[in-house]
């Protein structure tokens, strides 16, 4: 079970295709790793195509995956950010996927949970990280998802304005470092 983490950017256009990590539909003792199309079968939900999905108050008892992540990026007015484990450690985003249906792809949603204090500042919420660690823990469902699907404490990330054209980021003002 292996797949690259890449950058997860929130604003992929519609149709966006990432690795995800499950355990097989017809063999669920094994572990695979597929491309999904990111969001919701919007036939289902009244034409919307949902991306996210709050982790308060639900419990995801089966169709866990995990999104393999080096950082996520964000976009605030016209400024866009790249968000990165104070660490500098690739991280996996939970998630939950959804089988194909008629000519809808299989696909996932992201399970989200309130921002911490340094993404708190630009909105209110981001993924569920779940750390390398802990990666069992979700696919089994080992442990609750109160337990795993929580915020990430103050000085967990390091955010960074990605500039112009050369794409080099630009360290942003006050940001907390490692």
């Amino acid at each position: 079970m292996s797949a690259t983490a890449t950058p997860f950017d929130a604003d992929a256009p519609e149709g966006s295709l990432r690795p995800i990590i499950r355990y097989k539909s017809d063999e669920p003792s094994k572990k695979e790793v597929v491309n999904a199309h990111w969001g919701s079968n919007p036939r289902f939900s009244d034409g919307i195509e949902y991306r996210f999905v709050r982790s308060e108050g639900k419990t995801f008892p089966s169709h866990r995956c995990l999104i393999p992540a080096s950082e996520f990026q964000m976009k605030v007015g016209k400024k866009r950010y790249r968000v990165t484990r104070d660490d500098g450690n690739f991280f996996y985003l939970a998630g939950v996927w959804e089988p194909p249906m008629g000519d809808w792809p299989l696909s996932f949603k992201i399970v989200t949970v309130a921002a911490n204090p340094e993404v708190s500042r630009y909105q209110e919420r981001h993924g569920a990280i779940i750390q390398r660690s802990q990666v069992m823990q979700w696919l089994d469902r080992t442990v609750r998802e109160a337990d795993l699907l929580v915020t990430p404490p103050a000085h967990s990330f390091v955010i960074e304005e990605i500039g112009g054209k050369t794409g080099k980021p630009k360290p942003l003002q006050g940001a907390l470092s490692a």
